[in-house]
Order: C-alpha cells, then sequence, then structure tokens
C-alpha cells in the first residue's frame, strides 16, 4: 500500500536518517521525499510503501516515535511517485492553456480541494486579479507551498492581463456600423441593445434555498462577443441583484470558457471560482455595490 506523510522534524543533522532508519525497522519503505524548510524545522512529505494491514494510525505512531510532530497520513496513487518539478511544469502548462482551470489544478498539485471539508482543515489563499481562490486541506501548507502557489497565481494573472484587452473593451463603444449599446432593465433582466436588436442579456433570478444569493444567467450573441458587452451585463445585472437583496451572485457555465475570468477581473470584482467536472463557477459578493437605478 502506497502513502503520503507530512511529518514536522526538529532542524538538526540526523533527525530524518533516524525517522528513516525507524521505517526501516518497522517495514515501511521510503520511496519518495520532498523537505520544506521553515526557521528551525523542517516539514517533510514521505511517500511511504508498506504492508497492506498498514493503518494511517500506524504510521502516526511510528513517526511519533522517531521525533515527529502534525503527523498526517493518508493514502495515495503511483501518481505521487511523479518528479515533481514536471508536475509543476504539467499543471503550468495546463493553467496556461485554460486559466479557469486555475483552482483545481493547483488543488491537485497540493493535494488539496477546494471544497471544505470534515474536521479542521488549512487554507491557502491565492488571488489572480481581484479573484480570491482558496484551496484547503488537512495537512498544514509550508512557506514553500504558499510561495509557490502565489507564483502559480501570478503567472494566471500575467496571461489574462494579456488577454484583458481581448475581452474587455468599453461596453458603450460604437459597434459594426456605429451602433452604440443601450442596457435596459425590465424587472430582473438586463439587455444589451443594439440598432433596437438584442445583442446580449443578463437574467437574474433568486435562490429558492438561500434569498440572499441569486443566479445570474449572460449570454451576448455570437456577433457581438468580445467587445465588452459580457464585462457590462455583468456589472449592471450584480448592482440589479443587490438592489433585490442580494449579498452574491453565481455565475454557472462550461469548463472551457474562457471568458469567464477575464470577464470577471475587468468588471473590478472579487469572486471565488472553482471547476467540477464539465463546470465552472463563479461566486461573486456584491454587498459592496451600489443598487442599480431601475
Amino acid at each position: 500500500m502506497l502513502w503520503r506523510v507530512r511529518v514536522t522534524l526538529p532542524d538538526r543533522p540526523g533527525a530524518l536518517a533516524e525517522l528513516a532508519a525507524e521505517c526501516g525497522k518497522a517495514g515501511a519503505n521510503i520511496v519518495g521525499v520532498q523537505a520544506f524548510p521553515d526557521n528551525d524545522r523542517v516539514t517533510d512529505e514521505l511517500v511511504l510503501r508498506t504492508p497492506d494491514e498498514w493503518t494511517a494510525e500506524d504510521l502516526v505512531v511510528l513517526h511519533e516515535r522517531s521525533g515527529g510532530r502534525d503527523v498526517v497520513a493518508a493514502t495515495c496513487t503511483e501518481e505521487a511517485l511523479l518528479d515533481q518539478p514536471t508536475r509543476f511544469v504539467q499543471a503550468a502548462r495546463s493553467v496556461l492553456a485554460q486559466p479557469a482551470s486555475f483552482p483545481d489544478v493547483v488543488a491537485h498539485l497540493f493535494d488539496a480541494d477546494v471544497l471544505p471539508g470534515e474536521g479542521p482543515q488549512d487554507v491557502m489563499e491565492m488571488v489572480v486579479g481581484d479573484v480570491q481562490v482558496q484551496i484547503r486541506r488537512v495537512a498544514p501548507f509550508t512557506a514553500v507551498e504558499h510561495a509557490r502557489g502565489a507564483a502559480m497565481a501570478e503567472l494566471v494573472s500575467d496571461v489574462l492581463g494579456r488577454e484583458r484587452p481581448a475581452f474587455a473593451p468599453s461596453g458603450g463603444r460604437r459597434i459594426g456600423a456605429g451602433a452604440v449599446p443601450t442596457y435596459v432593465v425590465d424587472g430582473g433582466t438586463v439587455t444589451a441593445l443594439a440598432d433596437g436588436v438584442a445583442a446580449g442579456r443578463a437574467v437574474v433570478v433568486a435562490s429558492t434555498e438561500d434569498p440572499t444569493v441569486f443566479t445570474v444567467d449572460i449570454r451576448v450573441d455570437a456577433a457581438w462577443q468580445r467587445r465588452g458587452i459580457g464585462t457590462r451585463l455583468l456589472g449592471d445585472s450584480a448592482r440589479l441583484a443587490r438592489g433585490l437583496g442580494a449579498s452574491e451572485i453565481v455565475l454557472t457555465t462550461a469548463h472551457d470558457n474562457r471568458a469567464v475570468m477575464p470577464m470577471v477581473l475587468s468588471a473590478g470584482m472579487r469572486g471565488r471560482i472553482r471547476m467540477a467536472g464539465e463546470t465552472l463557477t463563479v461566486r461573486i459578493s456584491v454587498t459592496e455595490l451600489r443598487p442599480l437605478d431601475r
């Protein structure tokens, strides 16, 4: 059986050697090691192969007997044996190809999750533009991992910063033959009209489970995309939802929609983004917005 174990050891010569000796005596084979130094201690991540009957508690006892603290053990797959620099390069390539996948790619990279689990968990927070991304796990994140996460977030920010001009011209600029979009509010709908024709629409609906959470469905006609209309619709619909009593809005779209994160950033909003399967979800707080005049 393969295990991933996090253990904190004193930063002194021979500490890891003592642990390795104890593992050898007990029949646990260390097949992978990462070290995360931090002042007077070192957090080591070990991948061990043990007999099938071993439990997480057996590993905790073994490591504590060897002087370890804050021991967290969980089963893992052969993927844990992949070269770590290679994993980070592959993760960076995935994010560059699809920036909206950032939360799930980084969560996988750090053996974490984007959703809260049961019991106490440590949280790593990263910011892409104004979009807040959080991942969490039982084992505490080290200073080295926080630095790696921040570097990945900066990479995505740089990529989206280069893309943003293509997504975010003014929503009021002249389009095509000279049409200037107007934005009309009717109930819970904001419509972008160009020469009297709907170029885009945002529909705001209150959640049946929580009246302070509103869903927003934004659609822009293919002929009018990449002209800032989606960004304007997002801003107006968020303010409309605020006026209707919302504290948060939720956008749901396909996982491969590359326009979503740049649109949120261009609208100057703070959101939390996650991907699950084929679905991308963005949650945005609207409590600080001024309600839309209707």
